[in-house]
């Protein structure tokens, strides 16, 4: 197995798991800064006013997503496997 191949594998991983992470992330960052804003309008300075929003906003994230972030994971892993005959034959 050449360089090439094994980064093009480790690419893809890395690009597939940075897109399945974004739109949790992308709402707990929106969250987080709203709440922020909140914070220091009102001068509320309570750590643990955070949490519990962003919390909720990730689980209902996951939620939403879970199908396609399924999906996604899934064609990664046929992806994976066809490539197998491949491996294999660059091995031997």
């Amino acid at each position: 197995m050449d360089q090439g191949f094994a980064i093009n594998i480790i690419n893809r991983a890395v690009f597939v798991a940075l897109m399945i992470s974004t739109p949790m992330l992308m709402a707990g960052l929106v969250i987080g800064l709203i709440i922020s804003i909140f914070q220091a309008v009102t001068q509320i300075n309570e750590m643990t006013l955070t949490f519990i929003p962003k919390i909720l906003v990730t689980v209902i994230m996951l939620i939403i997503f879970l199908p396609w972030m399924t999906t996604t994971l899934l064609d990664f892993t046929v992806y994976l496997f066809s490539l197998f005959p491949e491996i294999g034959r660059l091995l031997y």
